[in-house]
């Protein structure tokens, strides 16, 4: 029965990053066959969004500006599974990834007016980064405080000095940094959620339970 239970928690954790990244292989290949066409009508694109195409708030995370970009973000995803998919379940991973790149669009849109086009999931994972980090402090996993300063360190320092050469030369395009930053920000907001409200509600339940 533990071992039914394990593999079965385990399923439903790899799931959805399992989802995410099929769909952003799939978005790469099947726009390459169409010559440009389907990014042309899902990317984030600002002026496209003032008009109206509200879904390029959402389907823009999917695409990337070439391969290299593409298989970095596969890597992040493959990394932050292994350092937190113990936390995962299919309706916090699936609201985390929605806030967090719906947070980062809608971040970028009103407060990096500059950033007229984005493709890429790095602002998304960084939302997710961060949550890890903080469920594994809410955990009592002393490495948590390590990855939360980490990631407020690296995020603190694009906004202070820009993001690596290397790195824009790698995805053959400028790193949208202010994207980092909104998903950092959506995923400490769910972050915090997760651990105040949630244990709230446990304690809650804990103290009928013990009434009763």
């Amino acid at each position: 029965m533990l071992k039914l239970s394990f593999f079965a928690n385990f399923k439903q954790s790899l799931l959805l990053p399992v989802i995410v990244a099929l769909l952003a292989v799939i978005a790469y290949f099947l726009d390459i066959f169409v010559n440009g066409t389907l990014s042309e009508t899902l990317v984030y694109h600002r002026s496209a969004i003032s008009q109206g195409e509200l879904w390029r708030l959402l389907s823009g995370h999917f695409f990337h500006t070439n391969g290299y970009h593409l298989l970095l973000n596969l890597g992040a995803i493959a990394l932050l599974f292994g350092l937190h998919g113990r936390y995962y379940r299919f309706s916090s991973y699936l609201i985390l990834f929605l806030l967090s790149a719906l947070g980062t669009s809608i971040g970028i849109y009103y407060f990096a007016p500059e950033l007229r086009q984005y493709v890429g999931l790095s602002g998304v994972l960084h939302g997710v980064f961060i949550w890890g980090a903080l469920m594994d402090i809410k955990h009592q996993d002393k490495t948590g405080y390590l990855l939360l300063l980490g990631v407020c360190l690296k995020v603190a320092h694009e906004q202070l000095y820009g993001a690596s050469e290397d790195v824009i030369n790698l995805i053959d395009a400028n790193v949208a940094i202010d994207a980092h930053l909104w998903g950092t920000i959506s995923g400490f907001i769910f972050g915090l959620y997760c651990w105040f409200i949630k244990s709230s509600d446990t304690e809650i339940k804990s103290q009928i339970k013990g009434n009763n």
